[in-house]
């Protein structure tokens, strides 16, 4: 059990029906009236995410959140296959859990699976790939001062937008977190 009064970022709980990750949260002492816990806290089985206020004394069930390294081995075209690289058992997951994740991973990355209550509700890829574009259109030569960009295709086939400079056949570093362009590898 935890109260409301230990709570930190990153912490898990069961609250409500649901599973929670605190996201942010911040101890309020008034002048007047009693001391509150004011946080922001995120469904790890939803993703949603919602602003709750909390007594310091309430008292929650911490829930366990398990991790794991998996490789992903391929698409059935309904299910993704993601293997445990110390045991070799395979794990088939919905596209629901992987959909964010599978833009930036190809057969054989690694990626790390979280776990609730032996449930796989996420998968993370690396917070940095390296990708090749497979489809851009040419930039206009000499404009490379005004910071245009252009949408440009890697090989898992999510569309970016890159400097113009980027050609067909590059490789390229991608931020998975927010999906951007951060240089030519």
């Amino acid at each position: 059990m935890i109260s409301a009064s230990e709570f930190r970022k990153g912490i898990t709980f069961q609250w409500d029906g649901d599973v929670y990750q605190i996201v942010d949260f911040q101890h309020v002492k008034p002048g007047k009236g009693a001391a509150f816990v004011r946080t922001k806290i995120r469904s790890v089985l939803s993703g949603g995410t919602k602003d709750v206020t909390f007594n310091p004394t309430e008292r929650f069930e911490k829930a366990t959140i398990e991790t794991k390294e998996m490789q992903y081995l391929y698409s059935d075209g309904e299910l993704y296959y993601f293997m445990d690289v110390e045991t070799y058992e395979q794990l088939p997951l919905n596209k629901e859990v992987v959909e964010e994740a599978i833009k930036y991973l190809r057969e054989n990355d690694n990626a790390t699976i979280r776990f609730y209550q032996g449930s796989a509700f996420e998968v993370q890829p690396p917070n940095f790939v390296e990708l090749e574009v497979t489809h851009t259109e040419h930039g206009l030569k000499g404009d490379t001062s005004s910071g245009a960009t252009k949408p440009a295709t890697v090989e898992t086939g999510v569309t970016i937008m890159v400097p113009l400079f980027v050609n067909l056949g590059d490789k390229i570093k991608i931020d998975t977190r927010t999906g951007e362009y951060l240089s030519r590898v």
